[in-house]
């Protein structure tokens, strides 16, 4: 690795994206050269507008699915999409993001000698028996179910950085990211928060799925920043993996209560059949993170939720916030999810 003043030279696939463009911010104010890549299918440019003006910053339009030639000191891998209405879409291609994607950046950080993280998920736990999910279990995942193509491919991608890490001495990072929410979510993916933030700014009745009994964990974008970057300073010896998210469990029902309450909205609660492979319970063990690098949540679901709003509410007042449309025969309301101008409806992912 080529540090020259502490100043790296820092590659983000999906820095355009939710998590990418936070993680870009962070890598800047550290003083970094920060090579921001994405193929803009659900990162947008608007993102990392503000970042555009820096002389430390370089945004390009690439898919990960193709290899990338540059000079880079570190490697964070998040591109891919990360919510159902997005990688169901075309799942095939998502299959190829995690796979190629992988096999492209580690291709890239051999030869370059670079440090690499791999973004992956606590979707690799699948519906889990075990609770809360520590990194020893191995998950339970549905290998043929719709849902199997995120999960499969991050799976997959997991295997190829280990072995990569094995055979080639590649200086690795896996990273299991948890629920995570924030400002820049996109507004039309689907997720639980993205929605019912949306429903209850617009008004509209908020879509549960099930009796809203599944519990999720929820961690605000800032604090999974910084644990990815934690674990990526950490020395070489530990690859991981390595938990990243809130371990205080919260069910969707309480979640809904809570926007309610934080928007003074009047939305009414609507129930939906309960989506095929949803896990019912997820919420990580975070002790080998906070052993290793120190690292646990501070911020609150409660003022995380506030500054969710507040920027969702913005995009309302800009009129770029898309009106919940109807779908159904009971009328419930869904924020539908635009991918490549076709309209899905699709259950959330927390």
């Amino acid at each position: 690795m080529r540090v020259y003043n502490n100043q790296r030279r820092i590659l983000v696939t999906g820095g355009a994206g939710f998590l990418g463009s936070h993680l870009c911010e962070r890598l800047l104010a550290q003083g970094h050269d920060v090579l921001c890549v994405d193929n803009f299918f659900t990162g947008t440019r608007r993102n990392v507008e503000h970042l555009l003006g820096n002389p430390h910053f370089e945004l390009m339009r690439h898919d990960v699915t193709l290899p990338l030639y540059v000079e880079v000191d570190q490697v964070y891998n998040l591109a891919c999409p990360a919510s159902p209405v997005h990688y169901q879409h075309d799942p095939v291609q998502t299959t190829k993001t995690s796979v190629h994607g992988a096999i492209n950046m580690l291709g890239l950080a051999k030869r370059v000698h670079a440090r690499i993280l791999q973004a992956s998920t606590s979707e690799v736990y699948g519906d889990p028996d075990v609770h809360p999910q520590p990194e020893s279990y191995w998950g339970k995942v549905n290998p043929i179910g719709v849902r199997s193509c995120y999960d499969e491919g991050k799976r997959c991608a997991e295997t190829l950085f280990f072995d990569y890490h094995r055979q080639h001495g590649v200086d690795i990072r896996v990273a299991r990211i948890f629920n995570t929410y924030g400002p820049r979510m996109h507004p039309r993916d689907g997720r639980v928060v993205s929605n019912f933030i949306v429903q209850a700014l617009c008004g509209d009745p908020i879509t549960i799925y099930g009796e809203g009994l599944q519990t999720r964990s929820f961690c605000f974008v800032d604090d999974l920043v910084e644990g990815l970057n934690r674990f990526m300073e950490l020395a070489p010896g530990e690859p991981g993996p390595v938990n990243i998210g809130n371990p205080v469990e919260f069910t969707v029902r309480e979640l809904a209560q809570q926007v309610i309450r934080l928007t003074g909205s009047s939305s009414k609660l609507v129930f939906e059949p309960l989506p095929s492979d949803d896990p019912m319970q997820r919420r990580p063990d975070i002790r080998r993170a906070k052993e290793l690098f120190g690292w646990q949540p501070r911020v609150q679901l409660e003022k995380g939720l506030r500054k969710t709003i507040e920027y969702f509410d913005g995009l309302l007042t800009a009129g770029e916030l898309p009106a919940v449309q109807r779908a159904g025969t009971q009328g419930a309301a869904v924020v539908p999810a635009s991918v490549n101008g076709i309209t899905v409806h699709a259950p959330f992912d927390a």
